[in-house]
C-alpha cells in the first residue's frame, strides 16, 4: 500500500471540511493504483471511507471530552499529529528566510485555533450542526473569490440552511457553540489561504508538519492549564492518538490512494457530504439525533456547497490549461481537523478548487 502512494507520504494526515486553493510543491503523479484491497474499494469508496473516518474520529473525540475536556482533545491530537508528520516526513529546518518560518508560523497559530474552536463547539452543539455551520467559511471564501452571480444564489441558499438551522433566532441552540462553530469555519477559511502559501514555500508535506508542530507546541499550554494530569493517562492518550488517526492519518491516505483516479471537482463535491457524514456519525455514536427542520438545513447547506462546486469546478475547465502528468498536491484541511489532498492542475482558475477538515 505505501509503495503506492504519491507524493506526501501515505501515513501524513489531512482535516477536514469547501472552495478555495492550497498549493504545495509539486510531485509527480504516480501511475494508475493497483489492486490493493484499498484500490479495489475504487476512488468514490476510498473518498467516501475516508470522510466516515474523519467524522466518526470526530465523534470519538467528543466521547474523550469528559475524561480530558475540549482543550486536552485539541492537545493530544495535534501532538499526536505533529509526531506522526514530524517522524514520516523529517522536514529540513535549514535553508528558509523568514518569511518561510513567518508563513508557517501564522499557518499553525490558524490550524490551532481552527482546532480549539471547533472541538469547543462540538462539546456544546451536536457534531452534524458544528460541521454543517463550519463549513459556510471556506463556502463563504469561495462564493467571495468566484464574484460570479450564480454563486448569490448558492450563498442564500446556504443562508436558507442556516435560518431553518436556527429557526429563526438559534434558541434551540447553545449560542457560544454556534459563534465557536463559526468562528471555525472563519479560521478554516484562512486555513486554506495560508496553506496555499505555505504550499508554496515547502516542499510536500514539509511545510504541514512544521505547522502541526507549532500549533501543538502553542496549545500545549492550554491543553495543560485545562486538563492538567489528565493528559498523561494512558487510555486518555491512547484515545486521543486514536482521533489523530482517525481524523488525519488514515483519510489522507486514503484520499492520495482516490485522487489519482478521481477529477478534482468530483472530490471536492463528495467533500460536501461531510455534514451529512457528520449527522450520521453523531446519531450513531453520541445518539444527537436531527430534527426534520435540521435535516432540512443541512441539505440545504450540502447542497450550496455542491452547486459552488460544480458551477466553478465547469468554470475552471473552461479557463485552466489541461493538468499536465506531474500535477501538484495541494494539503487541504477537513471539517474535522484534518488535512486533506487535492490535485491542482497547471495554471488553475482560483476558485475551480474546492477546499477540504477541518482538523
Amino acid at each position: 500500500m505505501n509503495n503506492e502512494s504519491p507524493g506526501p507520504p501515505v501515513s501524513t494526515p489531512s482535516t477536514s471540511q469547501p472552495t478555495s486553493t492550497p498549493t504545495a510543491a509539486p510531485v509527480s503523479a504516480p501511475a494508475a493504483s493497483g489492486p490493493g484491497r484499498l484500490g479495489s474499494l475504487g476512488p468514490v469508496g476510498l473518498v467516501l471511507a475516508g470522510g466516515i473516518s474523519v467524522q466518526f474520529g470526530g465523534a470519538l473525540a467528543v466521547t474523550l471530552m469528559p475524561r480530558a475536556g475540549a482543550l486536552g482533545v485539541v492537545t493530544l491530537r495535534l501532538l499526536a499529529a505533529a509526531v506522526i508528520l514530524l517522524v514520516v516526513c523529517r522536514p529540513r529546518l535549514r535553508g528558509h528566510s523568514r518569511t518561510d518560518w513567518g508563513t508557517v508560523i501564522v499557518f499553525g497559530i490558524t490550524m490551532g485555533a481552527m482546532n480549539g474552536l471547533f472541538y469547543e463547539a462540538v462539546d456544546r452543539i451536536p457534531l452534524g450542526l458544528a460541521v454543517t455551520l463550519e463549513v459556510l467559511g471556506p463556502l463563504a471564501l469561495s462564493v467571495l473569490a468566484s464574484r460570479r452571480l450564480i454563486n448569490a444564489l448558492w450563498a442564500g441558499l446556504a443562508l436558507g440552511g442556516v435560518f431553518l438551522l436556527g429557526g429563526g433566532d438559534f434558541s434551540g441552540l447553545d449560542p457560544v457553540g454556534v459563534g465557536l462553530a463559526l468562528g471555525a469555519g472563519a479560521m478554516w477559511a484562512t486555513y486554506i489561504i495560508f496553506s496555499a502559501r505555505t504550499g508554496r514555500r515547502f516542499p510536500q508535506a514539509d511545510g504541514l508538519a512544521l505547522a502541526m508542530a507549532v500549533a501543538a507546541l502553542l496549545f500545549l499550554p492550554l491543553g495543560i492549564a485545562g486538563a492538567g494530569t489528565r493528559l498523561l493517562d494512558p487510555t486518555t492518550v491512547a484515545l486521543g492518538s486514536s482521533v489523530a488517526v482517525l481524523s488525519s492519518v488514515l483519510p489522507y491516505t486514503l484520499e492520495l490512494l482516490a485522487l489519482r483516479r478521481l477529477p478534482a471537482h468530483t472530490f471536492a463535491v463528495l467533500m460536501s457530504l461531510e455534514p451529512a457524514i457528520a449527522a450520521t456519525a453523531g446519531f450513531l455514536v453520541l445518539g444527537q439525533a436531527l430534527s426534520a427542520t435540521q435535516a432540512a438545513a443541512v441539505a440545504l447547506v450540502i447542497g450550496a456547497s455542491i452547486g459552488a462546486v460544480r458551477s466553478q469546478a465547469g468554470r475552471g475547465r473552461r479557463q485552466a490549461v489541461p493538468a499536465q502528468p506531474g500535477s501538484a498536491v495541494a494539503a487541504q484541511p477537513d471539517s474535522a481537523g484534518g488535512v486533506r489532498p487535492e490535485p491542482v492542475a497547471a495554471a488553475p482558475s482560483r476558485t475551480a478548487r474546492r477546499p477540504r477538515s477541518r482538523r
